[in-house]
């Protein structure tokens, strides 16, 4: 990558005012402030617009234009931050498992991140919707570590690691994943299939998804629910356009594209 990334702007973005270096409490910091200002969405794969992972494209639109984006697009921008601060970091992809039997056979399209801090390997990943680590794992297995959002762990078999978290008492796998580095071209060609295939989620759902001090938001289409960290789940059907517009804006905190494929196509979810 030529294009340098404007640390400051990032850090003022996600409301980071300490001083940046490379250790565990900063790490643990910048994931959940990171997590909590930038919110999860999918808006341009849903209206028919690029998702480019150029990082000058990622900056623009995920620190400059208020806007979110998905786990490309948030974990390439985070670990380039990292990266700026100091941090040793390493791109690894995943093969989720939500919603899926755990022996599922899935394609790689998820992002995360193992960072190294003087030898001892920790996992972050700022991209993963609704249970998106607002922490910071250590990569050890049966072992259940607490985040600022509920509690994960790791399981390991036979070179494989599986994330999962603990909802409403049950764990739960998000993902399978190995330590084997990946490149640009590995995330491309994935993005590609997310951002403009028929068939992908992505293109045929409106997701938005942001941790806040108190509660884990979520939005799919018109359902949108609220999940308080350690009580009840409040869930509700947007029933107008306005809403889910006022909705996306004043909960998510997104800054709406402008373009004139939102309103039918926020419509048509009606």
């Amino acid at each position: 990558m030529t294009h340098a990334l404007n640390l400051n702007a990032y850090l003022a973005r996600i409301g980071y005012s300490g001083s940046p270096e490379a250790s565990l409490p900063v790490l643990r910091t910048l994931a959940l402030h990171h997590a909590q200002a930038i919110p999860f969405e999918n808006l341009n794969p849903f209206l028919g617009l690029p998702v480019s992972l150029s990082l000058a494209d990622v900056e623009r639109k995920l620190v400059h234009e208020g806007r979110g984006g998905y786990c490309f697009e948030q974990n390439l921008l985070f670990g380039q931050a990292l990266r700026g601060i100091g941090f040793d970091v390493t791109d690894l992809a995943a093969r989720v498992l939500w919603t899926q039997p755990d022996d599922a056979k899935t394609a790689r399209t998820h992002m995360l991140l193992a960072v190294d801090l003087g030898g001892e390997p920790y996992l972050v990943d700022v991209g993963f919707g609704g249970q998106t680590l607002t922490g910071v794992l250590r990569l050890q297995a049966d072992m259940p570590q607490a985040t600022p959002h509920g509690d994960f762990r790791l399981l390991r078999d036979d070179g494989q690691w599986r994330m999962q978290s603990r909802i409403q008492g049950e764990w739960r796998s998000l993902y399978r994943f190995d330590l084997s580095p990946q490149y640009a071209v590995d995330y491309e060609i994935t993005n590609y299939y997310l951002s403009t295939h028929p068939r992908s989620h992505f293109t045929q759902n409106l997701i938005a998804a942001r941790p806040t001090p108190l509660a884990r938001l979520a939005l799919q289409n018109r359902d949108y629910a609220v999940h308080a960290i350690g009580g009840e789940s409040t869930r509700r059907r947007l029933e107008s356009t306005r809403e889910i517009l006022q909705v996306l804006a004043d909960d998510f905190g997104i800054v709406l594209p402008d373009t004139p494929t939102l309103i039918a196509r926020l419509d048509a979810l009606l």
